[in-house]
C-alpha cells in the first residue's frame, strides 16, 4: 500500500484540532548566523555579545525574527498545502529566548471559513490557526495568530464553515504591552545602551515621522530559509505547488522589512509585539523589496525608554511596476 506523506486540506479541518507534532528546534550559533546572511539581521543586541552583556547582564537573544520564523515554520503541519497567508494578529513575546533555548509549538484551529467558489480555480477555504510557541521549560514564548488559505480535497464539498475572521484574533492593549514589556526586559539597562550607542533614541522620535528606506534588497535563499525554520509549506519548495514559480515565505519579507527598518532607525533594541500583518501582495524569489517606516504612537516605559507603534509598507520590484506586498504593524523597544 502507497501512503501519500501531506498534510490536510481545508474541508479535513475542525475548530478545535491540535497539531504539535513539530520537531522541537533548539537555537543553535549557526542559525542565527544563517538567518542573518539570508535576511540581514541587524539589530545590535544579539550581534554584539560585549554590548548585550552590559544591557542585558546576560548572553545575546536570540533574533527575535529567528523566534517567530521558527514557530511560524513548526505551525505549517497545518499548512502544506497553502496557497496565501492572508494576516498574522496578535504576535507578543512573553519572554526572549536565548542561543541554546529549545522552541516547541502548538497550532489549534480556531475559525474556518469556506471561499465562493470561482469560475476555473480550485475550491479553497481560510483557516485562522492559533500559535502557541514554549520553551524547553515550558515558560511561554510566543502567542499569534495566523490566517491561512487551503485548497479542499473535495471540489465539490459544501463544509459549512463561514465564521467571522474579522472578530478572530486582537492585538494586545498598550497596558498588557506595557506590563509585557516591563517583565521581559526586568533587570535590562536600557540607559547602559543609550549611554554606549550614538544616535537617536526613543526620546528623539517624533510620533509621524516617515522613513523612505534608500535602496532595495534582493530576495534570495527562499528556499533555504524555509528549510532552515521547518517550514514544510509546498509552494515555498515546489514551483509545481505554486504555480510554476515558487512564493517566497511570508516571514522573509517581514524580516528584510525589519533589517530595513533597522537601516532608518539602527538604535531599535528589539521588537515585542505586532499589532498586526498583512501580506497584500506575492513575493517571488528574485523580487528586489523597498519599504518606507511610520512612527506611530510611543509609550514610555517605568524604567526609561519605551516602547514604539511602528508600521512598515513594503514594496516590491521584479521585471514590472512596483506593487504593495506587506502591511506590517509592529512595536519595538527603544532605549
Amino acid at each position: 500500500m502507497t501512503v501519500t506523506a501531506e498534510g490536510p486540506y481545508f474541508d479535513e479541518l475542525t475548530v478545535g484540532q491540535v497539531f504539535d507534532g513539530a520537531p522541537g528546534v533548539t537555537l543553535t550559533a549557526g542559525h542565527a548566523a544563517t538567518h542573518q546572511a539570508i535576511v540581514g539581521d541587524r539589530l545590535r543586541l544579539p550581534l554584539d555579545a560585549d554590548l548585550c552583556r552590559d544591557v542585558t547582564r546576560g548572553e545575546p537573544p536570540a533574533h527575535p525574527a529567528l523566534v517567530w520564523d521558527v514557530a511560524i515554520g513548526q505551525s505549517t503541519l497545518v499548512t502544506h498545502h497553502v496557497k496565501a497567508n492572508l494576516f498574522y494578529r496578535g504576535l507578543v513575546f512573553r519572554r526572549m529566548p536565548l542561543i541554546g533555548d529549545t522552541l516547541r509549538t502548538r497550532t489549534r484551529v480556531v475559525a474556518l471559513r469556506q471561499n465562493r467558489a470561482k469560475p476555473g480555480r480550485r475550491p479553497t477555504g481560510l483557516a485562522v490557526l492559533q500559535i502557541t510557541t514554549v520553551d524547553q521549560a515550558g515558560r511561554p514564548v510566543l502567542d499569534f495568530w495566523r490566517c491561512a488559505m487551503l485548497p479542499l480535497r473535495d471540489p465539490e464539498a459544501l463544509t459549512g464553515h463561514e465564521a467571522d475572521l474579522d472578530s478572530v484574533g486582537v492585538a494586545a492593549t498598550d497596558e498588557d504591552l506595557a506590563g509585557t514589556a516591563t517583565g521581559m526586559l526586568a533587570g535590562w539597562r536600557l540607559d547602559r545602551f543609550r549611554e554606549r550607542v550614538t544616535g537617536r533614541h526613543f526620546a528623539d522620535l517624533a510620533e509621524g515621522e516617515v522613513f523612505r528606506v534608500g535602496g532595495g534588497d534582493v530576495v534570495s535563499s527562499a528556499p533555504e530559509l524555509a528549510r532552515l525554520t521547518l517550514n514544510v509549506a509546498q509552494v515555498h519548495h515546489d514551483a509545481r505547488a505554486a504555480g510554476e514559480r515558487r512564493l517566497v515565505y511570508g516571514g522573509h519579507t517581514i524580516g528584510l522589512a525589519l533589517s530595513q527598518a533597522t537601516r532608518a532607525l539602527p538604535n531599535l533594541v528589539t521588537v515585542v509585539a505586532w499589532d498586526g500583518c498583512d501580506h497584500v501582495g506575492p513575493v517571488h524569489e528574485g523580487d528586489t523589496l523597498s519599504s518606507e517606516v511610520v512612527v506611530g504612537r510611543r509609550q514610555a516605559l517605568p524604567g526609561g525608554g519605551g516602547l514604539v507603534h511602528l508600521r512598515s509598507l513594503v514594496q516590491a520590484v521584479g521585471g514590472a511596476e512596483p506593487r504593495d506586498v506587506l502591511d506590517w504593524r509592529y512595536v519595538a523597544v527603544m532605549a
